[in-house]
């Protein structure tokens, strides 16, 4: 029961200000745990006197300047040996100093863990690794948050990939079929009109809501897939996290998670989500810096072997819920350096994946967009999504193209006399109409209806 307020104003004041100091008071702990840094190598802090669980969140102090208040940084869990803790700062630290303390984010090892911002209205809003925005549209008010782990989805209660999902691209409608719920990887080197094709997917998918990662790209990219490619019509139904190459690699890697974690809170409210990020080769890449500072050995071209246990722990959260449920429908994209299909980074992501788009240089050089790779592309889901007989024009077309670049180099040179193979005669005679058809402009829209009658036009209604 509270004490009651003096007759004496003077004494009534000092009571119910004495109140309000106990009522912030009391719920504190009694004492605060605190450690100091004992050494900072590279990207990495150690840290004694504390006990914090991986992963969660603490701050540094950092000396204050002239007639500035007391600064703090903020930095995350990674690893620990005894009774040590490596810290990596969200961002570079500037002014620490050996002993400074550190403080965890919050008493008690489950509340330590950070919570990030969430829902409906961070639609048509750009944000960072943290949910902090970059649009300067103001600040994004009283919001759920939520930490960014999730437990895992039981494999069997997942709803099967049986509808298919209209894109807007004419070759990947037609003959790479991509089903609502499927996680697929495209495949290329730098300068071959990746960008460019995940950004008509953003704008022409049939999809609620569409979250864009840009995960370790140049900071310049990231203003222009917003304004040029993704454009306004599909920032309004987007959410952009961006964690370009000049952040560190804690903020990249914790970007790729805030976006799936940001899919799947839409997903859990029975929507059906696009989810693009670009690129998981930038995801591996902050992984590696962060295991290579914590002293894990490198292991496959430099690899350690952490990065290989990460990608399949954030590719899985993507996909379908249960029966009746939201889905994920997720497009990766998988730098292969020197276009090479055998980078660790890129074969470890097609095992994982639910197929493969391959964008070639050569076909980009040769001003061919798409640039899709027919022959090496495949969507796994395909034969569960669609018509026998779609499935068979899309073999034909298949079998037609490749045969005719099997002997590009005889017909070239004028080597290969018509009437030795009727199959491929055939090729030859409906090249030109084959290769119109893998090509669109980057704002043709081809449905899913329009890409099979072309396919069916083009092999002149043969299947």
């Amino acid at each position: 029961m509270a004490e009651p307020l003096s007759a004496n104003p003077h004494q009534a004041h000092w009571q119910r200000a004495l109140r309000g100091v106990r009522a912030r008071v009391e719920p504190l702990p009694p004492c605060r745990s605190s450690g100091r840094v004992v050494r900072a190598t590279g990207l990495v802090i150690e840290v004694v006197g504390l006990q914090v669980a991986l992963g969660n969140a603490c701050r540094i102090e950092l000396p204050a300047g002239h007639q500035e208040a007391r600064r703090y940084a903020e930095a995350e869990v990674v690893g620990f040996a005894g009774d040590r803790l490596y810290l990596m700062p969200l961002a570079e630290i500037t002014g620490l100093m050996p002993g400074a303390r550190v403080f965890p984010l919050a008493d008690g090892t489950h509340e330590s863990a950070r919570r990030f911002p969430l829902g409906e209205d961070l639609l048509g809003r750009v944000v960072d690794g943290n949910g902090a925005p970059l649009d300067g549209l103001g600040p994004l008010g009283d919001v759920p948050h939520a930490p960014l782990a999730t437990p895992p989805l039981n494999p069997l209660s997942r709803a099967p990939i049986e509808e298919q999902i209209d894109v807007g691209i004419r070759a990947i409608n037609a003959l790479l079929s991509v089903g609502r719920g499927q996680r697929m990887g495209l495949f290329a080197g730098s300068g071959v009109g990746k960008s460019v094709l995940l950004g008509m997917m953003a704008r022409y998918t049939r999809a609620d809501v569409i979250v864009v990662g840009l995960i370790g790209e140049r900071g310049r990219e990231v203003q222009d897939f917003i304004d040029n490619i993704l454009g306004e019509e599909g920032l309004r139904r987007a959410v952009v996290v961006a964690a370009p190459a000049d952040t560190s690699p804690l903020q990249r890697l914790q970007g790729a998670s805030y976006a799936t974690r940001l899919a799947e809170g839409f997903r859990d409210e029975g929507r059906n989500v696009l989810l693009i990020m670009d690129s998981l080769t930038r995801f591996a890449m902050a992984q590696r810096e962060i295991a290579l500072a914590v002293g894990e050995p490198p292991a496959t071209k430099g690899y350690p072997p952490s990065v290989f246990a990460k990608l399949p722990n954030l590719v899985e959260r993507a996909g379908n819920a249960q029966r009746g449920g939201g889905s994920i429908t997720a497009f990766y994209t998988v730098l292969t350096e020197g276009d090479d299909q055998q980078d660790p980074i890129a074969d470890s992501a097609r095992a994982i994946l639910d197929g493969h788009i391959v964008l070639s240089r050569t076909l980009a050089e040769a001003g061919h967009y798409p640039a899709i790779d027919i022959e090496a592309s495949i969507s796994r889901a395909m034969t569960a999504i669609i018509d026998s007989q779609q499935l068979q024009q899309a073999q034909r077309f298949k079998s037609l193209f490749s045969r005719y670049q099997r002997n590009r180099d005889l017909i070239s040179v004028g080597a290969y006399q018509s009437g030795q193979d009727p199959q491929l005669d055939e090729a030859v005679r409906r090249y030109p109409q084959l290769e119109e058809f893998l090509q669109q402009g980057i704002d043709e829209n081809s449905s899913l209806e329009d890409a099979r009658q072309a396919l069916a036009s083009t092999l002149g209604g043969n299947a």
